[in-house]
């Protein structure tokens, strides 16, 4: 039963669709650590802050890089993406966000696995709490939040043991399939081709951020890398 079984990047993709402004966006979800990585074309840098925001309101999401993303203007885009649609898409994030943080904030939510997802000037709460009493402080935080308007919990779930469950789920760490030794001449890029038949960007930046390397440039021989898969 959702959240349990159900990736974040599954569950960013989600908070997209719920946006007329972004869930016809043809992007690369994936996610590491943590971690929130988009790819793809997008129309601007305005749907780059908006695509932050709105990772940033799905619970286990610490960062998002949108360093695979580029401006192209035959990115997808609604008929109706004025630039007031943006303008609505911008404050309808600001206003999850605001209520994400003060989930998060509460002493007694911090740890259940609840994503706020936007709704116009409302939002949608969705995941899971350990009783009813916290479906109750759930909702009535997202009401009290400056700027909401409709609340939509029809999506958060009573589930006994949910901040166990969620945290189970957070200790799972997805073992890669194999190492690497860097020999003389080798480039990330290089290690990427050999590995996933793709040495763009994308596949060697997902070697970088598993391997805590900052600067892609700088790899040393003898170094044992790990490949994620």
């Amino acid at each position: 039963m959702w959240p349990f079984g159900k990736s974040i990047a599954d569950r960013v993709k989600d908070a997209l669709k719920e946006l007329r402004i972004t869930q016809n966006l043809n992007l690369n979800v994936t996610e590491r650590g943590g971690v929130v990585s988009f790819a793809g074309e997008v129309p601007n840098e305005r749907y780059v802050r908006l695509l932050e925001t709105v990772a940033m309101g799905v619970n286990g999401v610490k960062s998002v890089d949108t360093s695979g993303l580029v401006f192209a203007a035959s990115a997808p885009e609604p008929e109706a993406a004025t630039a007031e649609l943006i303008k609505e898409a911008e404050t309808s994030s600001a206003i999850a966000k605001a209520v994400y943080n003060n989930i998060r904030a509460n002493g007694e939510l911090k740890d259940d696995p609840i994503d706020v997802l936007q709704k116009g000037t409302g939002v949608i709460l969705r995941g899971a709490v350990d009783s009813q009493h916290e479906y109750n402080l759930a909702v009535q935080l997202a009401q009290g939040t400056p700027g909401v308007g409709e609340v939509d919990a029809s999506g958060l779930k009573v589930v006994e043991g949910a901040k166990q469950k969620a945290k189970a789920e957070a200790g799972y760490v997805n073992v890669p399939d194999e190492w690497y030794t860097v020999q003389p001449g080798d480039t990330l890029s290089e290690i990427a081709l050999k590995f996933y038949g793709d040495g763009t960007r994308e596949s060697y930046m997902k070697i970088a951020r598993a391997n805590g390397i900052e600067n892609p440039d700088l790899i040393r021989v003898g170094q044992r890398l790990q490949i994620p898969r």
